[in-house]
């Protein structure tokens, strides 16, 4: 019965936006989802963040956009995998070797104090809560 009940919230759609708002949201999801295709390609720019917005104001936009984004060969398994609230190992070494390199290019780079910190101190968040999210049992 829990499987069901956790499934079933992880589909759960909301209703579309009305007139004009519902253009916005999915100018938004266009944006998104473009920037997460640019940042596939494009080395340290993020693509899973934008995909996660995008899907998320296409499913008040349009369902058509949203279903696209959920069945896609590459960014599906993303939205499922960040739904279900897991990281895998892979995921987080990966992350954390991408922002010890931004640290190290910030470190080398970066000559305002406050600036500095600042940076290191999101990283610090980031990795914290990459680390402390739950690894999926396979």
């Amino acid at each position: 019965m829990k499987e069901s009940s956790e499934e079933s919230s992880l589909s759960y759609t909301p209703p579309l936006a009305k007139g004009w708002v519902r253009w916005l949201w999915g100018a938004g999801a266009c944006f998104f989802i473009a920037l997460g295709i640019i940042g596939a390609i494009v080395p340290g720019l993020p693509s899973a963040v934008f995909i996660v917005l995008g899907a998320w104001a296409a499913s008040r936009s349009s369902h058509r956009l949203h279903q696209w984004i959920e069945d896609h060969q590459l960014f599906g398994h993303l939205l499922r995998t960040w739904r279900s609230g897991y990281v895998s190992r892979r995921t987080k070494l990966l992350a954390s070797l991408t922002m010890a390199i931004s640290l190290a290019f910030a470190l080398l780079h970066i000559s305002n104090v406050y600036l500095l910190c600042f940076a290191i101190g999101g990283i610090s968040c980031g990795a914290y809560w990459i680390w402390s999210r739950p690894e999926p049992k396979e």
